[in-house]
This record gives C-alpha cells, structure tokens and sequence, in this order.
C-alpha cells in the first residue's frame, strides 16, 4: 500500500510518499498548483507503484478552504480515493509525535502521509454534483449576504449625516420607498423644497398607496428643520449606495432562483419540514455533503459544532460546558435559522423550545437545544430518505 500525505497551499503542493513497509518514495517533491504540477504528481505516484493498481493508494490532504479543490477533483478524476483530514486532526496529530516545536509544509504533508499510514482512515464519499453546486452557490451567498449588510451600514452612516431625523420618520430606511424617495431626493434640502405635489406622489407610489399628502407635509416640515448636511457630494455618496443595494440585491435574488431550481432537482424530504425554504434547505444539504459519511446523529451534530465540550479529571466534572463550535459554521447558522422557524410551526418543537427555556436557559442556548433534536431529525429523513411527519 501506498500512503501519499499532500500539503495544499495557493500556488505549490508539498508530497510525502511512503509504502507500507515505511520505504520513503519521496519526501520532498513539490509540484506547482497547474496541469504540469498535477502531471508530476501523478508520474511520480506511477513510478512508485511499480505497476500496481491504483486501488493500492491511500491519498490524504487537508480541508484548506478552496485551494484544496482543484487538487482533489483531479485525482479523483484518475480514480484516487482521497481523504481529507480537519486541520484541528492533523496538528493535534503532528504535536503529539515530537516535542520539537517544528511546523514546515514538508512536515505537514509526511505528518498527512503518516496519519495514513498509522490508522484505518475511512475516506468521505463524495457528494453528488448537485450538492456541490449546492455548496458554492450557497457560500458565494453568504458573501453576497455579507457584502450588502457592510453597503447597509455604510448607507445609515451617511443617512446620519444627511437626514440624521429621517430614519425615526420612517419604519425602515432600508425599505423600497425610502430608498425611491432618496433616490430622487436625496438630502433634506431638495425634500423641503419639493413640490407638495410631486413629493405626495412620490410617498404614495413608494408605499403603495398606504401614505399620501398628510406624510408629505409632514416629511417636508422635517427635512426644513433638520440639522443635515446638504453637501453635493453626500448626496452623491447616498444614491450610488442606494443603487448598489439594489444591484446587489437583484444579484442574490438571480442566485436564489439558481439555488431553488437545483433543491427542485433533488427532491429532498427537507422541504416538508415546516419552516425550512429552498434556501435553509440548500444551505443544510450543501454542508452535510454525502449523509452516508455519517453513522450516527452524534458524528453530524459535532461535525456542525453543535455537540457540547465535555471535561473531567479526578473526581472533578465541569457542571457548565460551552458548546465546542468547531464544525462547519454554515451549517451550525443554517440550523439554528431553522430551529427557530420550525419552533414557530411545529408543535412538537415549540413545546420543546418551552420546556427548555421554563428550566431557565437563555433563549439562545434553549434554541441551541431545538437545533440539535433538529439536526437528529434530518439525520433520520436523509438516512432514510423519509418526509416530516408532525407528531401528534
């Protein structure tokens, strides 16, 4: 058996080649992140083997975001079974073998292969392709998310300076109307001296009719005697923020319909769950990944983070233990999203979210609680492919 341990970084890949005899093939080869890297790598394991079949290989590398991507869908093409380790496993792993406070790539890649070598890793099956369209449509969503909420605050900063009474005028600055209105009239000078008429109308449009002329008056009467500035070039600044939302916005709504037409295609049981859209329920099937890499519910809760830390020593046990927080932080956001929605709908869980915070937890850590019986749930319905059914 072959055991080949692969440092993945940006633009070089660390190998460490060792059989199962402890013969060392290659202890330093580094191949570039491009087809001749990959080629090299390839030759090499070829020579190595001797003729042997690939299934005599065990691959194993680091989960290291994206740079480990391309790496692995390439050997996988070449019908290599790939391992990939936690970063947290390979440390703990590397610290234990010496008492040298050493940490190369070179290392980390023999320390990879050694892991290999010294235990019956069980390789992740692989997703289908829909789940790992799943996976990076619903991550560049996150951003996306993250991208607007920054464009958000930058709009209130400048809405402090401009209009700093308007946001108590209106039930949300980040409305369609408010943003219409800005738009066209974007700071207070320009309001005061609309026309009342054009200013009604545009109140009227923006809230579909729900304000008229009494609203205008009154937002005319507010902007005369704000304290903003009127500067040219704040007003600038506000409508390009405000046309940047919406593109932005328009973006993820496009990317939304990409996410629901693919969860269509798969079919899954979660949308019978009460509460869980297209979106939580992509978000959930996009970071479980393959439901078969998991035996049991416990191994899918610590994989999302939601499993609790646990220490003892001697006849001492910490009465209050956090939770460890250490799996994938998309999916441990998706369930605790979904916890709360579903505690909205479901009898069952509402009862449940009760019963925990009648024993006095905080409403969070209750919550926490409603996603873990959750996470178990879900376990149950991918496992067995099986739809929600309420409990009576």
């Amino acid at each position: 058996m072959l055991y080949i341990g692969i440092d993945v970084a940006k633009s070089k890949h660390d190998c460490f080649i060792i059989d199962s005899d402890g013969v060392i093939h290659t202890d330093n080869l580094r191949i570039t992140n491009d087809r001749e890297g990959f080629n090299t790598l390839l030759e090499t394991i070829f020579v190595a083997l001797s003729g042997d079949s690939i299934q005599n290989t065990k691959v194993g590398l680091e989960h290291t975001g994206h740079y480990s991507i391309n790496i692995k869908r390439f050997l996988e093409s070449q019908g290599f079974v790939v391992t990939s380790f936690n970063p947290l496993e390979t440390n703990a792993f590397r610290k234990a073998s010496t008492l040298r406070k050493t940490k190369t790539d070179k290392c980390d890649a023999k320390t990879i292969a050694t892991m290999l070598f010294s235990d019956d890793s069980v390789p992740t099956l692989a997703p289908s392709y829909q789940i790992q369209e799943l996976k990076s449509l619903t991550r560049h969503r996150f951003r996306l998310i993250g991208y607007r909420s920054k464009l958000k605050i930058s709009f209130a900063r400048i809405i402090d300076v401009v209009f700093p009474e308007f946001p108590d005028f209106v039930w949300s600055v980040n409305q369609k109307s408010s943003h219409d209105l800005l738009l066209e009239l974007p700071n207070p000078k320009t309001i005061a001296k609309c026309h009342l008429t054009r200013l009604t109308n545009l109140i009227r449009k923006g809230s579909r009719g729900k304000y008229g002329r009494d609203k205008a008056i009154a937002l005319r009467e507010l902007a005369a005697n704000s304290i903003g500035l009127s500067d040219d070039s704040y007003a600038f600044e506000l409508q390009q923020t405000i046309r940047m939302i919406r593109n932005v916005q328009e973006e993820i709504d496009i990317l939304d319909k990409k996410i629901k037409s693919i969860v269509k295609e798969l079919d899954t049981p979660l949308l019978s769950i009460p509460g869980i859209s297209y979106t939580l329920a992509a978000i959930i099937l996009a970071e479980i990944g393959e439901i078969n890499n998991f035996s049991d519910p416990a191994k899918l809760q610590a994989f999302a983070g939601l499993d609790p830390s646990t220490y003892e020593s001697g006849n001492y046990k910490a009465s209050h233990s956090v939770m460890v927080k250490r799996g994938s932080s998309y999916l441990r956001w998706a369930m605790f999203q979904a916890a709360r929605l579903v505690a909205m709908r479901d009898k069952t869980f509402k009862d449940y979210l009760a019963k925990k915070r009648s024993e006095g937890k905080h409403f969070n850590v209750a919550i926490s609680h409603v996603s873990k019986k959750l996470l178990r749930t879900i376990f149950y319905m991918l496992k067995h492919n099986e739809t929600f059914v309420p409990q009576s």
